[in-house]
C-alpha cells in the first residue's frame, strides 16, 4: 500500500459514508414519521371522529386524516390515546394470564349463577360456625388462647366458610360438561409449541418491531397498531359512552353529570356499570338455557368490566375522597371556606381533582407504611382486620376475580370510614383545639409570594438539598417512630394489663420454643386433611392460617377483656391527638423564631418554616440519640468521641466552603455571565448580580455536572470524585480533597472568570477603541469564548472522526487479513523473533 493514501481514494470513501447516513437518515426519518405521526395523528381522528356523534364525520374521515390542521395539538393527544390503548390491551393479557394460573371463580366454572350471592351470604353463618367447630378441637391445648384466637379473625373464618361451600360444589360437580368445558379450554391454552413460540420471539426483537434494523416490516406493525388502536377506541370508549349518555338523558341526569366539569368520564363508567349488569343477567339466562361457551365469554366479560371497576374503584375513587376529606377538615388551618375551594374548582377542575387525589394517595400511602410498622411491633394476629401488604399470597387481583361484589363494598365503606375517623381525629380536632388555645398562631401562611429580603429560590434549594434529605433518611426516622411505638404499646400494655394480648408472651416464647414448632408442625398436619380436597383457594387459605406465628400465637386474656380494648382504644386516641398537636405546633413554632433571625418581621411560607422546624427537631433528637448511646462507655469514651467528632465536623465544614459554597457561586456567576445576561440585559443597561440566587443555581448546576461527569467515560473528575464518594464523611481526607478536587476545580473557574474580564478591562482599551466597542467587548466576551470553546471542541472530534474514516478507507482498500501473535518481551528467548509489524496487527 502507498505511504498515503490517494485523494480519490478518500474522496470516494467519504461519497459511500455520506451516501451510507443518507439512506439511514430517510429510513429512521421514516421509522419516525410512521410512529410518531400516523399512529398518533391516526388513533386522535379516528378518537375525535368517534366522539362528534354525526355521520358526516365519517364520510368526511379520510380527508380530515390528510389534514394539517392542529397537527401538534393532535399528534400529542394521538400518543396519550396510543398509550391508553396499548395499556389497555397489556392489562387485558395480564389478567387473562391471572385468570388462567390462579383460577377462574368458581361460579364460571360450574353452572351456579353469578348473582346468586344472596345465597351464599345466607349460607355464610353456619359454615362460619362448622369452620370454627373443625379448627378449635385441632388446635394445641391451651384453651383460652386458642379461643381468642380463633375469636379474634371472623371475617377470615367467614372467607374461609365461603370458599369451602364453593369448593365442596365444584368438587360434586367436576364431572358435568361445564367443567368438561372449561378443562378444553384450558387444554387450548396450554396447545402450543414452544420452540414455534421462541423462534418467533427470537426474530421479533425491538429494533425489528420499531424499524430500526433497516427493514421496511415495521409498516406492517404500524397498521397492526392503528386497527388495534381503532378496535380499542371502539370496544372500550365508545360503546360505554354511548351506553352511559343514552341511560342519563333517559334517566334525566345529563345537567347534573355536565356541571360536574367531567362529563365523558363520569358517563363512561356509568356505561361500565350498567355494562356489567347486562353482562351478568346474559350470564344467568346462558346459565338457563344451557349455553356454555357463551356462559363463560360472558362471565370472562364481566370479569373484564369487574376488575377495571374495581381498580379504578381503589386507585382513583377512594384516594380521591382521602384528598377532599383532608382538604375540607383543614380549611381552618388556611383561613379558607368551601367556597373559596368551589371557586378554585370551577376555575381549573382537571389541575384541583390532581392534587386533591395526590394529596390523598399520600396519605393511603404512609397510612400503609405505619401499618406495616406495627405489625412489626405488635403480636401477629392483633391486626386481623386488616390485610398484610407483606403476605407473599397475598394479591389484590386474585381477590377482585374471586370475591363478589358486596365484599368489596363492605371493605370500601369500611375503609371509608377508618380513614375519615383518623383524619377527623388528627387534624379537625386538633385544628379546633389550637385555635381555642392560641388564637395567634392560625392560620397558616402559605402565600406564593413573600416580601422577605431572601430570596425564594434560596430558601427553596435550602429546604430540597438539606433538610429534605435528613428528615427522609427512612433508617433513622423508622427506627425512631419504632422505638416509640414499642415504648408506647409496652406502657399501654402494663396499665391495662394487656401486655400478653399486645405484644405475646415473651418470656413463655423463650422457654417453650421447642414446644411452639411442635404445635405449629401439628397445627400443619390436622390443616393437612382438608387441604387435600379443597382445591387452590382452600390451600392458600388453610397456608395462611397455619404460619406459625402469622395467626396461632396465643395470649393470655384477663378479666373484663372487652371493657379493657375500649380504653386501649381510647388510649390510643388520646395518643394520637396529643401527637398530632405537637406536630401542628412545635415545628412550625421553632422554625419561626429561627427565621425571625434571618428575615425579621416579615411572613414567610410556612413551608420553609416548618421544614427548618422539623430540621432543628430532628438534630436535637439524632443528638440526644447519640448522647444516650455513649453514656455507658464513660467520660473518657465521650470526651474521646467529642473529639474525634468535632474534628470531624471542622474538615466537613472545610470541604463544604470550597464545594458548596465557593465552587456553586463561581459556577453560578459564570453560567450568569455566559448565558442569562446576554439573553436578559440590553446592551445600554448594566446587569445585576445576586450573590444569593447564583450561588443556588450554582448548586444546582454542580449537582448536575457532578451526575453527568459520574455517569460519563472515566477521565481523573470521575475517579476523584468517586473516590471521595467512597471514603465518605467518617473518613473524609481534606488534603486529597483540597489537593485534587477543590483546586483544580476552583482554579479553573476563576480562570474563566478572570482571564475574560483582564482581556476586556485591560487589553482592549489600551487598543484606543470608542468606549461603545469597550462596553461591546465587555458584554459579549464571555458567551463568545464559550462558542469559542465550542467550535474547538467540535473540530477536534472532526478530526478524531477523520482519523477513523480514513483508518475505514485503508482498511476498506488495503487490509488482506488479520493474525493474532504472542506478545514476548524482548528480553526472553534467544530464538525468538519478533513478528512483522507489517503483516499483522495486534
Amino acid at each position: 500500500m502507498p505511504s498515503r493514501l490517494p485523494i480519490q481514494d478518500i474522496f470516494a470513501g467519504l461519497v459511500t459514508s455520506i451516501g451510507t447516513a443518507i439512506r439511514y437518515w430517510f429510513h429512521y426519518t421514516l421509522v419516525a414519521f410512521a410512529w410518531l405521526g400516523v399512529v398518533p395523528l391516526t388513533a386522535c381522528r379516528i378518537y375525535k371522529c368517534l366522539f362528534t356523534g354525526s355521520v358526516s364525520s365519517l364520510l368526511t374521515l379520510p380527508l380530515d386524516m390528510l389534514s394539517t390542521d392542529n397537527l401538534l395539538a393532535d399528534c400529542l393527544q394521538g400518543c396519550f390515546v396510543v398509550t391508553c390503548t396499548l395499556c389497555a390491551f397489556i392489562s387485558l393479557v395480564w389478567l387473562r394470564e391471572q385468570i388462567v394460573h390462579g383460577g377462574a371463580p368458581v361460579w364460571l366454572e360450574h353452572a351456579a349463577p353469578p348473582f346468586n350471592a344472596a345465597g351464599h351470604h345466607q349460607n355464610e353463618a353456619p359454615a362460619g360456625g362448622n369452620g370454627a367447630e373443625n379448627v378449635a378441637p385441632d388446635q394445641p391445648a391451651n384453651p383460652p388462647a386458642e379461643n381468642a384466637v380463633v375469636g379474634e379473625n371472623p371475617d377470615a373464618q367467614d372467607d374461609q366458610a365461603e370458599e369451602e361451600e364453593e369448593e365442596n360444589e365444584e368438587e360434586d360437580d367436576a364431572g358435568g360438561e361445564d367443567a368438561a368445558d372449561a378443562n378444553n379450554g384450558a387444554q387450548d391454552d396450554m396447545n402450543w409449541n414452544a420452540l414455534e413460540w421462541d423462534r418467533a420471539a427470537e426474530e421479533l426483537t425491538w429494533e425489528r418491531m420499531l424499524g430500526l434494523d433497516g427493514s421496511l416490516v415495521f409498516l406492517e406493525h404500524v397498521f397492526w397498531v392503528v386497527s388495534l388502536n381503532t378496535l380499542f377506541i371502539l370496544v372500550f370508549a365508545f360503546c360505554p359512552y354511548h351506553i352511559g349518555h343514552f341511560s342519563l338523558v333517559g334517566l334525566g341526569f345529563e345537567e347534573h353529570v355536565q356541571a360536574s366539569h367531567f362529563e365523558g368520564l363520569i358517563t363512561t363508567i356509568v356505561g361500565y356499570i350498567l355494562l356489567a349488569i347486562t353482562l351478568i343477567i346474559c350470564h344467568g339466562l346462558a346459565t338457563l338455557v344451557k349455553f356454555h361457551r357463551s356462559r363463560r365469554l360472558l362471565g370472562v366479560c364481566y370479569i373484564v368490566v369487574k376488575v377495571s371497576l374495581l381498580v379504578v374503584v381503589e386507585i382513583g375513587v377512594f384516594p380521591l375522597i382521602c384528598g377532599w376529606w383532608l382538604d375540607i377538615c383543614s380549611l381552618e388551618m388556611f383561613d379558607a371556606t368551601l367556597k373559596d375551594r368551589e371557586l378554585s374548582f370551577q376555575s381549573a377542575p382537571g389541575t384541583t381533582m390532581f392534587l386533591h387525589w395526590l394529596v390523598g394517595m399520600v396519605y393511603v400511602f404512609y397510612f400503609a407504611s405505619f401499618i406495616l410498622l406495627l405489625r412489626e411491633v405488635l403480636r401477629p394476629g392483633v391486626l386481623w382486620f386488616l390485610r398484610n401488604l407483606n403476605d407473599p399470597d397475598f394479591n389484590p387481583v386474585q381477590e377482585m376475580i374471586h370475591l363478589p361484589i358486596y365484599r368489596h363494598l363492605r371493605r370500601f365503606i369500611l375503609s371509608v370510614i377508618v380513614f375519615g375517623s383518623i383524619v377527623l381525629l388528627m387534624l379537625w380536632l386538633p385544628i379546633r383545639i389550637i385555635k381555642s388555645l392560641l388564637p395567634n398562631f392560625l392560620p397558616y401562611n402559605v402565600m406564593l409570594y413573600s416580601d422577605a429580603p431572601v430570596s425564594e429560590l434560596s430558601l427553596e434549594l435550602l429546604l430540597l438539598q438539606v433538610v429534605l434529605p435528613a428528615l427522609l433518611e427512612q433508617g433513622h426516622t423508622r427506627q425512631w417512630l419504632k422505638g416509640l411505638v414499642r415504648a408506647w404499646t409496652v406502657t399501654a400494655g402494663y396499665l391495662l394489663d394487656l401486655h400478653s394480648y399486645l405484644l405475646g408472651d415473651q418470656e413463655e416464647n423463650e422457654n417453650s420454643a421447642n414446644q411452639q414448632v411442635n404445635n405449629n408442625q401439628h397445627a400443619r398436619n390436622n390443616n393437612a386433611i382438608p387441604v387435600v380436597g379443597e382445591g387452590l383457594h382452600a390451600a392458600h387459605q388453610a397456608i395462611l392460617q397455619q404460619g406459625g406465628p402469622v395467626g396461632f400465637q396465643p395470649y393470655r386474656r384477663p378479666l373484663n377483656f372487652p371493657l379493657r380494648i375500649f380504653l386501649l382504644i381510647v388510649f390510643m386516641c388520646i395518643t394520637l391527638l396529643i401527637a398530632s398537636l405537637i406536630c401542628l405546633t412545635l415545628p412550625v413554632f421553632a422554625g419561626r423564631w429561627l427565621m425571625s433571625f434571618w428575615t425579621g418581621t416579615a411572613k414567610i411560607h410556612e413551608l420553609y418554616t416548618a421544614a427548618c422546624g422539623l430540621y432543628v427537631c430532628w438534630l436535637t433528637i439524632r443528638a440526644v440519640t447519640v448522647l444516650v448511646a455513649w453514656m455507658p462507655q464513660g467520660r473518657r469514651v465521650i470526651f474521646q468521641k467529642v473529639k474525634e467528632w468535632s474534628l470531624m465536623i471542622m474538615k466537613t465544614l472545610i470541604v463544604a466552603v470550597l464545594l458548596a459554597g465557593v465552587v456553586p457561586l463561581l459556577l453560578g456567576l459564570l453560567f450568569e455571565l455566559v448565558i442569562v445576561a446576554p439573553l436578559r440585559v440590553p446592551l445600554d443597561q448594566t446587569p445585576l448580580f445576586y450573590p444569593w440566587q447564583d450561588w443556588a443555581l450554582g448548586v444546582l448546576h454542580a449537582k448536575i455536572i457532578a451526575a453527568i461527569t459520574l455517569m460519563g467515560p472515566q477521565w481523573w473528575l470521575k475517579t476523584v470524585i468517586e473516590q471521595v464518594y467512597a471514603n465518605g464523611i467518617r473518613n473524609i481526607d481534606l488534603h486529597y480533597i483540597i489537593r485534587k478536587l477543590a483546586a483544580p476545580v476552583i482554579s479553573v473557574l476563576l480562570l474563566s472568570l478572570c482571564v475574560p474580564y483582564v482581556i476586556a478591562s485591560g487589553v482592549v482599551p489600551l487598543l484606543g477603541v470608542t468606549a461603545e466597542m469597550q462596553n461591546l467587548v465587555h458584554r459579549r466576551i464571555y458567551p463568545f469564548l464559550l462558542m469559542v470553546v465550542v467550535l474547538m471542541g467540535i473540530l477536534s472530534f472532526q478530526v478524531r472522526q477523520f482519523k477513523r474514516l480514513y483508518e475505514h478507507i485503508k482498511n476498506d482498500k488495503y487490509l488482506v487479513g488479520q493474525r493474532l501473535v504472542n506478545y514476548e518481551r524482548k528480553s526472553g528467548k534467544q530464538g525468538t523473533s519478533p513478528p512483522p509489524p507489517q503483516s499483522s496487527q495486534e
